[in-house]
């Protein structure tokens, strides 16, 4: 008898435990400010060809179906959905939520870059706007220590209201990175990502240019993650590893009953 079913009953359940990895790395991540949900992508294994759609089946009849018979399934890919976040109100002058496309870009301890939905920025001990890791943003921006507010614009202007100054300080301007497909990025934690071949080279542009996402001051961008949802893909993913587990004590209940045929 023919192990077939067995390695493709096999290969459902490891595509289907795969999905549960990822629903519960979603479900982990509800409260990671700027987090993207992620979605698993299958694709159907090679096929027996027993016999071929459209052979010859005599001097003028064609075969209008084939005989294909495939082994199973596996991962094709995990995707982040880089939907927009609800925004959070913190009213702290250094936290920004990005409305629309687009990400911060800041740069590593080693010198490479990386990018960022997650606006909750601070300053270091010289004044330099920083990520909460510490990372030091490209859009280079200093608040001078004689200043009493900090104002950042949609279009991601910085200005301070610098204490005996009656008009306010031009920092600079804070820029997003646009990325032709941002499904492409390489998630390196810490709710960063980096560039790769796939998501193609970033663009600096000025918040609300070129498809962009604006700025807005005082807010956080919450994770996409749908509880709802997770919990459904939860209940299907283990309804599928059932039904395959389920093959494979069918099958083997069928081989059993054919070596004791006497």
């Amino acid at each position: 008898m023919s192990l077939k079913a067995l390695y493709a009953s096999a290969t459902g359940m490891d595509a289907q435990q795969t999905r549960i990895d990822d629903i519960a790395n979603n479900l982990s991540n509800i409260n990671t400010t700027g987090f993207k949900a992620s979605r698993e992508s299958f694709e159907d294994l090679i096929y027996d060809q027993i016999q071929t759609p459209g052979v010859s089946n005599g001097a003028n009849t064609i075969a209008p179906l084939g005989i294909q018979v495939g082994h199973g399934t596996r991962l094709n890919g995990i995707y982040k959905q880089f939907s927009q976040g609800e925004l959070t109100q913190t009213s702290r002058e250094l936290d920004v939520a990005i409305e629309g496309n687009g990400f911060i870009e800041v740069t590593l301890d080693n010198g490479q870059k990386a990018y960022t939905r997650d606006g909750g920025l601070t300053v270091d001990s010289t004044g330099r706007i920083v990520t909460k890791q510490g990372f030091l943003l490209t859009s280079s921006l200093t608040i001078p220590t004689t200043a009493t507010s900090t104002t950042i614009g949609k279009d991601g202007t910085v200005s301070a209201n610098i204490s005996g100054q009656a008009a306010a300080q031009s920092l600079g301007q804070l820029q997003l990175a646009m990325f032709q497909n941002p499904a492409g990025l390489k998630s390196i934690g810490q709710n960063m990502y980096q560039e790769t071949t796939a998501s193609g080279a970033p663009s600096l542009v000025k918040p609300g240019d070129v498809g962009s996402g604006t700025i807005s001051q005082g807010f956080v961008e919450n994770s996409n993650v749908n509880v709802a949802e997770e919990l459904i893909n939860m209940i299907v993913a283990q309804r599928m590893y059932e039904a395959n587990s389920k093959v494979m004590t069918t099958t083997s209940d069928m081989m059993r009953a054919a070596n004791n045929v006497t």
